[in-house]
């Protein structure tokens, strides 16, 4: 008995609304996960990745991950063969959607799945090209294995606000600021300070997907104006943070 072809490419379009959650699961294809609308929040033993309106995730095959929902999310996802996968590594990253490969994902959810059919071969040519070429933005929030880190890092995403110096953290910990900072580095492949910047920019995407204002925002992550909160948004993805609240 012969088994039929598979497709290289399949893909799905499915809608949650604000807080749905897909629980924990792995696939054997290799996976991208770009929400149209919203904000995903996608958890690995390896850390959180945020997925904003207009990104990415690349989730390589066999990884094991959670998705929980910001906002009302319109979620397209591919799934690639092994044989046009792109070679984009063995960890989760996310990337930037051009123009085109948002136009690229939106189309092969109409004809995924046809084995034989040109176009969508063509098509699976142009995503790998695209993927290859797509910007990864730095969008991970790593989890320490160190229970001290553990600890620090829970206290500070329940106050995001708080602006304690190194030292001041270290101090709470019965250690050294060099000590503090050495182990970050070891264990994050970070400072401190750039793992409480990209917590803040996750903590803070997720609000404004759920439509919490601008003002509101700045201020419960610590930022002492709106201006200076949107500076932010604009070094780390290139839009302000209007761009990420329902309906923009």
């Amino acid at each position: 008995m012969t088994t039929a072809p598979r497709p290289w490419l399949e893909a799905y379009a499915d809608n949650y609304r604000n807080d749905e959650v897909v629980h924990p699961h792995c696939h054997t294809q290799a996976q991208l996960i770009h929400g149209v609308t919203g904000v995903m929040v996608v958890s690995t033993a390896q850390g959180s990745w945020l997925v904003p309106s207009g990104h990415a995730l690349w989730v390589p095959a066999g990884t094991p991950h959670e998705i929980r929902m910001a906002g009302e999310v319109h979620m397209r996802t591919l799934f690639l063969m092994p044989e046009v996968e792109p070679s984009l590594g063995r960890t989760c990253q996310v990337i930037e959607v051009s123009a085109l490969l948002r136009e690229l994902i939106v189309a092969a959810t109409l004809i995924a799945g046809q084995v034989n059919n040109p176009r969508l071969l063509a098509m699976v040519e142009l995503i790998r090209m695209e993927l290859l070429a797509a910007p990864v933005v730095a969008m991970h929030v790593p989890v320490p294995g160190d229970a001290r880190l553990a600890r620090l890092c829970t206290r500070f995403i329940r106050n995001p606000a708080d602006d304690s110096s190194l030292e001041s953290w270290a101090d709470t910990l019965n250690m050294s600021a060099r000590t503090l900072s050495r182990i970050f580095q070891r264990e994050l492949g970070m400072s401190f300070g750039e793992w409480r910047k990209r917590a803040r920019l996750a903590l803070s995407l997720k609000l404004l997907a759920q439509g919490a204002s601008i003002l509101e925002v700045a201020l419960e992550h610590g930022y002492q104006s709106p201006s200076a909160f949107s500076a932010m948004f604009r070094r780390s993805l290139g839009y302000p943070p209007s761009h990420f609240r329902p309906g923009a």
